[in-house]
């Protein structure tokens, strides 16, 4: 019964979040459709609000990201209420598709799960396990000019997005995590936030012969997180694994697929983008390299690597059901080039 009643907590916060806003973000340009949300939600905030929320562009804060749960700087949504609220979710909501803020709800939703789970004093729980405790923070002004950024963030969720003349330049580092990652009360009580991610990297793995298997998986042991978390830039080592060029067809149908399932979380100008440079650097300089168990419910970690960019996927946490994911850009993330680090 306990179970259910997670599972039901977490549909139930899922549900009222989603009313509380039209989810779709059909913006042919999300640059500006980010402009005019970033100063819709600013003109429904007090002073005291303003000044939690508002950042020079320059600040180090900006790059002061992390997916822990810790102390952060910012204005949280649970300080917010009625049209501050709308504006708040209509924000993140112009830096996602709609699957990506239905992902976002998700895991924020989880945060109730936690405080469920977890023993001790309620309140002391309530203040750490909130799926309201995301922060939003502003770097600079919002405006059809000059460049600012914004970030939302807090556990398991950190989403950065810079903006110039209008135009959006940067959306990384994108991560999503989750924690149950999967909650299961039985037939059509199951949900796994950040599943297929999961299920169709493993079925690349399984498609793989015995020699590939010897080039992709390169240890039984997974690392215990990703690399670089709280950290400005991503690693730039040399790609590991099996290069796409070296898959089978049938391989080569699930990495599009699994690169589709990474793409989707952001607006459709987005994908486009991030799908047009992936395209001409070539699918098939992209590698797959496996760490750690191939069964379900065992440790185990993957990246994806291309020229352009580079995925983590982290499952070791918690009995191997707490996962970390993460989109970043190997030209430098919160458009800060690679080499200026």
């Amino acid at each position: 019964m306990a179970i259910r009643r997670l599972l039901a907590a977490s549909l139930a916060l899922l549900v009222v979040a989603s009313l509380l806003l039209a989810r779709t973000n059909n913006a042919v340009d999300s640059g500006a459709a980010m402009v005019a949300a970033g100063r819709a939600f600013l003109k429904t905030l007090d002073e005291n609000q303003s000044s939690r929320c508002l950042f020079g562009y320059a600040d180090k804060e900006r790059l002061n990201w992390h997916f822990i749960p810790r102390k952060r700087q910012g204005l949280p949504i649970r300080d917010l209420e009625g049209a501050r609220l709308q504006a708040a979710l209509k924000l993140l909501a112009s830096g996602l598709s709609e699957a990506g803020y239905d992902q976002a709800l998700n895991v924020m939703s989880l945060e109730e799960v936690l405080y469920l789970l977890e023993g001790g004093d309620r309140q002391t729980r309530r203040s750490r396990r909130d799926p309201q405790k995301y922060y939003i923070s502003i770097f600079g002004k919002p405006a059809v000019k000059g460049t600012w950024g914004w970030r939302i963030e807090g556990h398991h969720l950190s989403l950065n997005y810079t903006i110039t003349d209008g135009q959006l330049l940067a959306t990384t580092p994108e991560f999503f995590g989750a924690n149950p990652g999967t909650i299961d009360a039985g037939p059509g009580r199951r949900i796994r936030v950040l599943g297929r991610e999961e299920d169709i990297a493993r079925s690349i793995l399984a498609n793989c012969s015995a020699d590939q298997q010897k080039v992709v998986w390169r240890s039984r042991q997974a690392p215990d997180d990703l690399r670089g978390g709280g950290v400005a830039q991503p690693e730039t080592t040399e790609p590991v694994g099996l290069p796409v060029s070296k898959m089978n067809p049938v391989q080569k149908k699930l990495m599009q697929t699994l690169l589709t399932e990474y793409l989707r979380n952001m607006p459709g100008d987005v994908q486009r983008q991030r799908r047009t440079e992936i395209n001409k650097a070539g699918l098939e300089n992209i590698s797959f390299a496996w760490w750690g168990s191939e069964k379900i419910n065992q440790r185990h970690y993957y990246r994806v690597q291309g020229p352009t960019f580079l995925i983590e996927y982290n499952n070791t946490q918690n009995s191997a059901n707490h996962v970390h994911s993460i989109w970043r850009n190997l030209a430098g993330d919160f458009n800060v080039p690679i080499d200026a680090k």
